[in-house]
This record gives C-alpha cells, sequence and structure tokens, in this order.
C-alpha cells in the first residue's frame, strides 16, 4: 500500500494519497484547489488516481475535486446525505474501496457537518486488521472538530452526532488504530490543535480532555458554546464545495498592472491587499488598502477582513511572489484576482498618487504617552489566552478576529494605538480601522515583545 500525507501552509489543510503501485490506481482524499502535487505523486509512482474521496464538504478551503477529474477522469465521491449538486457518487457506512492492497472502509460519523464520514484504511499485504482511519475533522491531534457551521438550529443536534461519532463509533475502535485529521495547526476548524499532523486513538483517549468526559451532558457543556470566529469566507467556500469549483485553467498568469490601471480598478470598487511588512506599509502605503502581509494565518485573516466576491489588488515587494499569493487565494476560494501593482509603490509614488502614512509608535513614545496621561486608547488584539499572560495595564482586549468581523464602537477621532505580539497583527488591525475612517491610528512596532524587552511592565 502506498500511503502520503501533503500539508498545506497556512490554513492548516492536510490531505492524502492512498494507493496501491502494483495495481497502479490510487485515491485523493480531502484535496486542496491546486492538485499539481497529487499528479506528480501518482506519476512517480506509476498509479492512475480513480477515486476523489471528501470526507465531507469543506468550510476552510476550496477542494481540487473537479480540478483532479478534469485532469484524470476520476469519480469523485461523498457521503450519501452530502449536499452536493454536481456530479458525484455516493458512499454509505460499511462501504468498501478496494485499491489493490489498499482497502478504505466508509464510517459515518456526523457532527462536524451532517455528512461527515471517516475511513478505516487497510493494508491487506501486512493484515486484515485497519491499520489508520482518516477521521476527516471529527478528530485532530489534540482537538475535535467544531459542531457549528451547519448553523445555530442545528448545534445541539450536531453536538450530539459529534458525542456519538467519538464516543460510540470511534469507541468500538482500538487503541493501536493511527489517526490522521483533514486539517492541522492553523486551520480555524477546531480551537487547540497540535502541530503534529497525526496520532493515535489510544493516545488522544489518554491525553485529549475531550475525548475523556463522562456523559453526554457533560460533553454538552463544552461545546453548546461560544465557538472560534468564523471568517467571512467559510459560506462562500462551503457553497463553492457543494456546487462545484471552477476550473483554475489559465488563472495564474501574471497580470501586472500599470498604476494607472490600478487606480482605476480600484475606482470600481476593486479591494487592495498590500503584503509588504508593517515598517513598509506604515512608511508609505495606498489609501484604502489593508496590510496583511506574508505569514502562516495570511489566508485566515483574509478570510476575515475581505469579502471572497470582492475583486482583488496585491501589493508586493517582490513580483515574483504573485503566483504563490494566486495559489493561497484560490485555496480559500478568492477568484476574482485582477492583477498586481507593477513597479509596486515607488511606481504609485511616481505617477503623483495620493499614498498615506500609519504611524509605528515605538514603545519608549507609548510608555511617556501613558506616563503624561494623555487621551488615549490602547487595543490589545491578541487572543485571550496570551492577554491573560501578560499585558500592558492601561491596555483594553479586543481580539483581531472582532476588529474584522464587526463594527469597533469607537469614536474615529480618538488617538488608537494598536497592539499584538509583534506588530504583526496590530498593522493588521490598525490598517483595518484606518481603512474605516479612522484618522488617528497608531501600531505599536515590535508589539508586546518590544514591550517587555525594554522593561516595561505588564499585568497579569
Amino acid at each position: 500500500m502506498y500511503f502520503k500525507q501533503i500539508e498545506v501552509p497556512g490554513i492548516g489543510c492536510l490531505s492524502y494519497v492512498i494507493g496501491c503501485p502494483t495495481a497502479k490506481i490510487a485515491a485523493v482524499i480531502d484535496p486542496k484547489r491546486d492538485v499539481q502535487d497529487y499528479l506528480d505523486i501518482a506519476r512517480t509512482q506509476g498509479m492512475k488516481i480513480t477515486h476523489v474521496i471528501e470526507t465531507h464538504a469543506h468550510a476552510d478551503h476550496v477542494s481540487g475535486n473537479l480540478e483532479i477529474r478534469s485532469r484524470t477522469g476520476a469519480d469523485i465521491y461523498f457521503h450519501e446525505t452530502a449536499p452536493v449538486t454536481f456530479e458525484h457518487k455516493t458512499l454509505k457506512e460499511g462501504d468498501c474501496i478496494e485499491l489493490g492492497t489498499a482497502k478504505l472502509e466508509v464510517v459515518y460519523t456526523p457532527g462536524h457537518t451532517p455528512h461527515s464520514l471517516s475511513l478505516l484504511v487497510t493494508d491487506k499485504s501486512r493484515s486484515e486488521e485497519p491499520w489508520l482511519v482518516l477521521s476527516g475533522d471529527l478528530v485532530f491531534v489534540g482537538d475535535i472538530g467544531r459542531p457549528d457551521l451547519a448553523g445555530k438550529e442545528l448545534l445541539e443536534q450536531q453536538v450530539e452526532n459529534l458525542y456519538d461519532s467519538i464516543y460510540k463509533k470511534l469507541g468500538k475502535l482500538s487503541d493501536r488504530l493511527e489517526v490522521f485529521p483533514a486539517h492541522g495547526q492553523g486551520s480555524l476548524c477546531g480551537k487547540g490543535m497540535s502541530s503534529k499532523t497525526s496520532t493515535t486513538l489510544g493516545y488522544e483517549r489518554r491525553t485529549n480532555p475531550l475525548l475523556r468526559l463522562d456523559s453526554l451532558n457533560e460533553f454538552k457543556k463544552h461545546f453548546m458554546q461560544e465557538y472560534p470566529a468564523r471568517p467571512k469566507s467559510f459560506s462562500h467556500m462551503i457553497s463553492m464545495n457543494t456546487k462545484g469549483a471552477p476550473l483554475l485553467d489559465r488563472r495564474t498568469e501574471d497580470r501586472p498592472l500599470t498604476p494607472s490601471q490600478f487606480r482605476e480598478a480600484m475606482e470600481r470598487g476593486a479591494k487592495v491587499i498590500d503584503t509588504r511588512d508593517a515598517p513598509a506599509y506604515g512608511g508609505v502605503h495606498i489609501p484604502g488598502s489593508i496590510n496583511i502581509g506574508f505569514g502562516s494565518q495570511m489566508a485566515n485573516w483574509i478570510g476575515m477582513a475581505v469579502e471572497p466576491e470582492s475583486d482583488i489588488l496585491l501589493v508586493f515587494t517582490e513580483d515574483e511572489k504573485y503566483r504563490d499569493m494566486c495559489a493561497l487565494l484560490f485555496r480559500i476560494g478568492y477568484d476574482n484576482i485582477l492583477g498586481y501593482l507593477q513597479g509596486g509603490v515607488p511606481g504609485w509614488q511616481e505617477h503623483g498618487y495620493p499614498i498615506e502614512r500609519l504611524s509605528q509608535m515605538s514603545v519608549q513614545e507609548l510608555q511617556k504617552e501613558i506616563t503624561g496621561n494623555t487621551d488615549l486608547r490602547i487595543i490589545d488584539v491578541r487572543s485571550e489566552s496570551e492577554w491573560n499572560k501578560g499585558h500592558i495595564e492601561a491596555a483594553e482586549l479586543l481580539p483581531l478576529p472582532e476588529v474584522l468581523l464587526k463594527d469597533v464602537d469607537l469614536p474615529k477621532k480618538e488617538k488608537i494605538i494598536v497592539t499584538c505580539r509583534v506588530g504583526y497583527r496590530g498593522n493588521i488591525g490598525a490598517s483595518y480601522l484606518q481603512m474605516h475612517g479612522f484618522t488617528n491610528v497608531h501600531n505599536l512596532a515590535g508589539g508586546m515583545l518590544a514591550w517587555t524587552n525594554a522593561g516595561f511592565p505588564v499585568t497579569v
């Protein structure tokens, strides 16, 4: 049996190729949208991709199932209850797919979604016992899937489904079984995933507190509550994955735009994502742009800050990053990429077009302002757990997802200093506020790391 896990940096998605080089056939499970990796694996292993299996219709990335089918002719499979409207085949509890020495058995495991399934995988060349389970979004490493994505009206039923799937369906399986989930650290489909990308059922039963609860009532106490912020992009991606995502075709062609073309697109309503670092953006940027630099959570922040149907314009320091950025945006369903600013911000300036600055306040400057009782508001956009480990006494907690997803009820002319851990999230939040008409916004350069390294006090 051939088995390969493929990790997608930035959004924590894990997909799999399982097959049999002797039988020369393979399946791809939960594919990312850009599919060349799967095609390369199949070619080098001498296999043909004949099956694409989805554990559910995903909310946090766009699937490459139709892309693979267009290249290989493979059949696409969902659980029989999945609300998928494009051509596909269905699976139900107990169905088996034989791929030479690899056998995949379907286990219906609703909870994350009403149509979720898991796959018991057996390498028949070694044993008739299952070796591992592809758990989809049911069980992660150190966490379990969130049950709220189907809507508040179905939440209680989904929590009960999640409990039954984990404690009854998986409860029958051996501790020795390896677990390979559809997501790892960085995904918003859970709350506390490990950076490790596989585990065993036995280890999770001993160490994951969500698998050690005494009853359904105890389980409900943990899950009938608030969940991680749901980005604006989630509903859009669910829709794309149930209706079928457009093929990428030639969408990754370079699209350099002159400053005048770029400005015209802005005037028609296109949104500008400036990917430069905080100091560069702070020094000079295009008015109305938002600063989301390259980083491990870039896709999630875009999904919260920018409407997915928007026309997108991009600003880089290096134009060569355009294709990488396109791949990231396509993975989360942002297909309307008009192009990037040729020559970057210097070219924009040379045309005499308007520019703006975002003050990068030093920790020393902030300390003086606090000491001088200057009228100001300090907004800490870190998570509550980070806040609890230490924060500036005069600050108030407003996590970045709340800034990006809710209307910020603050006077628009008030002096606002935004801080985070190192300045990256702070600049996202500050640029977002500036874009929405806040006229006296500053980012704390270096964030709380700079504050503590400078020896200034924190409150716990």
